[in-house]
């Protein structure tokens, strides 16, 4: 990749920061590891060819807020999530977190149907131990696993709670700003459906 491709990755994850910042309802969507939103040159093996938004994504009163700025090799899991999606779906060069619990499922999964999505799910109670043992091993046992359920990576997925594991959804797309419009959209559903 050059130059202005890798500066026009990086303007598109500060658009998409932008965009949460926007935002005040994605606060509540922010779990306790916070938010990674990530995205992968088409060239990316490793996590640190993948750029990130560095020291991840949180809320100071109340807004969505980036402590630091989108730079190559600011993320590891979710970056060996992206890279590891990619060895199955091609056209995704993005991802991001964000909080997950019974009524965002159902939201997420309205979300879905209206959209056209694919959703799923990784039982992490069937993920092997020699797996789950080993840290940073897992990823592409979740990521098989899904395709093995799914047929291929649902574009919303979550992971239920492991031992020190928060759950956790996940969004996938082509790049920043998609999955953080996906995210900001689920954010405005929770928002009006807690006002119901």
């Amino acid at each position: 990749m050059n130059k202005k491709q890798l500066d026009a990755i990086l303007g598109n994850l500060v658009s998409a920061v932008h965009m949460l910042e926007a935002h005040p309802e994605f606060t509540a969507l922010i779990p306790e590891v916070r938010v990674n939103l990530v995205y992968a040159p088409l060239d990316a093996r490793t996590p640190q060819e993948v750029a990130a938004v560095d020291g991840r994504i949180t809320s100071v009163r109340g807004i969505p807020y980036a402590p630091g700025l989108p730079a190559f090799g600011a993320s590891d899991h979710m970056a060996r999530l992206v890279l590891e999606v990619r060895k199955y779906d091609a056209a995704v060069n993005a991802g991001i977190n964000f909080k997950c619990d019974k009524q965002i499922i159902r939201v997420v999964e309205e979300y879905c149907k209206d959209k056209g999505f694919t959703t799923g799910t990784i039982d992490r109670t069937k993920e092997p131990a020699k797996v789950a043992e080993r840290d940073g091993t897992s990823m592409p046992w979740k990521m098989k696993y899904l395709v093995d359920t799914y047929g291929k990576i649902p574009r919303l997925f979550y992971e239920g709670d492991g031992w020190g594991k928060e759950p956790l959804y996940v969004a996938i797309g082509k790049d920043a700003v998609e999955v953080t419009e996906i995210a900001v959209e689920i954010a405005e559903r929770c928002a009006a459906d807690k006002k119901k």
